[in-house]
C-alpha cells in the first residue's frame, strides 16, 4: 500500500458545527419516539407435509446498504478505530487477531495484521498524532505498533503482559504518545511511548477492588503539563488520578452516593465549553440504572445523582444497565443507552429527560455529532437520529446479529458524506454512507 493511497484522505477530529443558542422549547414535553422499522407484513403459507413448522423457521433480514465491507475476520468484531488523519482503519476481534485496512478504497485495501496476542482483541486506539497504534487482548496483552513511512507500514514496537485481562484501554485524545488501561483485578496503568516505542510507565493504581470497568482522561485542553485520568469501578467507586504522580486526587465510595450500591460500568466526560470552561465534568452510569454527575476538579463532588429508570416486573435487571453515555458538543445534552434498548435524552441544564427512543435490543455504543446522535444496537443496526426534533434520518443495515462497536469518520471534504464503520458480532466490519 502506498504512502499516496493513505495519503489521499484527511480526516478533522473536530466537529466543525456551529453552536446552538437554544436546545428546545421549555414547554416542550417529553417525547418517546420509537424505531419504526416499516417493515411489510409477511403472509405466511400453508405448511406443506414435510416442511419445518413455521414457529421453528428463523427470519433474517437480508436489507443491506452499506457501501463496502470487511471480512478477514473469523470471529466476532469488539473493537473498532480509526486513524486520526489517515484513511486507516484498525479493528480487532475474536479471532485473536487485529486488522489493519483502508477506509477510502471499495473494496478496502488490507494493510497487515497485528499477530501477537493470544485471546480476544477487545480494544484498539491510535495515539493522538497517529503515530503509534495500541491494541490490547484478554490475556491482559498490550501490543504497541509504531507506523513508517509515513503510516503505510506498521511494526511492533513494544508489548506489556502485567495484567490478568484488560477491560478497557484510551490513548489521550491531546497529548501525545499517552494511553491508559484497566484490568479485572482492578488495578489502573498509564503509560508514555518514548519516540523510539519503546514504553515508559507513568504510574499504576490499585484504589478499585472489582474489575476497573471505564476510565477517561479529564481536563484534556490544559496542555501537557495536566495529565489526570477518572476510572469507575464494579466496586461502586470512581477515582480520579494524577497520573504524572499516581496520587489520589479523589475518591468516591458508597458513602458519597448515599448509600448506593452502584456497579459503574460507563463513563463520559461532558466538552469544557457546556461548562463555563471545567473540563473536569463527567457522567458514570451503572448496570442497575444508577447515572451519577460527578465534577472531578472539585474533589469529586457529586452534583446529580438518580436512577434513571423503572423496571417492569417482566423486565430483567440487566435492562436497566447504562452501557453508553455521549454529550453533545455545542449545546446541553447528554444521552445514556441502556441494555433495554432506550436512550434518554437529558438536557443538562435541568436533568429532565426531553426525549426518549426506544429501539428495539440493546445499545452498544451512543455517539453525538452535530445534531445526530448515531446509536448502535444488537439487533445489527446502527441509527442516526436528529436530537433536536426526534427524527429518524437514516438506518444503517446489513448485520444478522449485534454491532458491538462503531466509528464515525469525517472527511475534510464538506461534501463528502460521513462514515459509519461498525465492529460486527458475525466477524464483518461494514463501511456506510451517511446521506445527510
Amino acid at each position: 500500500m502506498s504512502n499516496e493511497e493513505l495519503n489521499n484522505t484527511n480526516i478533522p477530529t473536530e466537529d466543525d458545527a456551529e453552536p446552538q443558542e437554544e436546545f428546545i422549547n421549555n414547554d416542550e414535553v417529553e417525547e418517546i419516539v420509537p424505531v419504526n422499522e416499516n417493515d411489510e407484513p409477511i403472509e405466511e403459507d400453508d405448511e406443506a407435509e414435510g416442511d419445518i413448522p413455521m414457529e421453528q423457521l428463523l427470519e433474517i433480514d437480508m436489507s443491506n446498504n452499506s457501501k463496502t465491507y470487511f471480512d478477514k475476520h473469523t470471529d466476532s468484531v469488539f473493537t473498532i478505530a480509526h486513524h486520526p488523519t489517515l484513511p486507516l482503519v484498525v479493528s480487532g476481534g475474536g479471532d485473536n487477531i487485529a486488522h489493519l485496512w483502508t477506509s477510502h478504497s471499495h473494496p478496502p485495501k488490507f494493510a497487515g495484521s497485528i499477530n501477537g496476542h493470544t485471546e480476544s482483541v477487545i480494544a484498539s486506539g491510535f495515539t493522538a498524532d497517529g503515530k503509534f497504534l495500541i491494541t490490547a487482548d484478554m490475556t491482559g496483552k498490550v501490543i504497541v505498533q509504531i507506523g513508517v513511512k509515513g503510516g503505510s507500514q506498521w511494526k511492533q514496537s513494544a508489548e506489556l503482559n502485567e495484567v490478568q485481562e484488560v477491560i478497557w484501554l484510551k490513548c489521550h485524545p491531546t497529548i501525545n504518545n499517552i494511553f491508559a488501561f484497566g484490568a479485572i483485578d482492578g488495578s489502573v496503568w498509564c503509560y508514555q511511548i518514548n519516540d523510539d516505542g519503546s514504553l515508559e510507565q507513568l504510574m499504576s493504581g490499585f484504589a478499585h477492588q472489582q474489575d476497573c470497568t471505564n476510565g477517561v482522561f479529564i481536563n484534556i485542553d490544559q496542555g501537557e503539563n495536566t495529565l489526570e485520568l477518572v476510572t469507575c469501578s464494579a466496586d461502586g467507586t470512581v477515582v480520579g488520578w494524577n497520573c504524572y504522580t499516581g496520587q489520589q486526587n479523589f475518591k468516591i465510595t458508597q458513602a458519597e452516593i448515599k448509600g448506593l450500591l452502584a456497579p459503574w460500568v460507563s463513563i463520559a466526560v461532558a466538552p469544557a465549553n457546556l461548562t463555563n470552561g471545567n473540563a473536569g465534568i463527567v457522567a458514570v452510569g451503572a448496570n442497575n440504572g444508577i447515572l451519577a454527575i460527578i465534577n472531578a476538579n472539585n474533589n469529586g463532588a457529586v452534583l446529580h445523582l438518580e436512577t434513571v429508570v423503572e423496571l417492569k416486573p417482566e423486565q430483567d435487571e440487566l435492562d436497566a444497565s447504562i452501557e453508553s453515555i455521549s454529550w453533545a458538543e455545542h449545546f446541553p445534552l447528554m444521552a445514556v443507552g441502556l441494555v433495554s434498548g432506550d436512550i434518554l435524552l437529558y438536557e443538562t441544564t435541568t436533568w429532565r429527560v426531553r426525549r426518549r427512543f426506544t429501539l428495539e435490543d440493546s445499545v452498544t455504543k451512543l455517539l453525538f455529532d452535530g445534531n445526530d446522535i448515531f446509536a448502535s444496537c444488537i439487533n445489527g443496526k446502527v441509527y442516526q437520529f436528529d436530537s433536536k426534533t426526534g427524527q429518524e434520518k437514516f438506518v444503517c443495515t446489513g448485520h444478522n446479529i449485534g454491532v458491538l462497536d462503531f466509528v464515525l469518520v469525517k472527511s475534510s471534504d464538506a461534501n463528502q458524506p460521513r462514515k459509519v464503520i461498525t465492529a460486527g458480532d458475525e466477524g464483518v466490519s461494514l463501511v456506510f454512507e451517511v446521506p445527510n
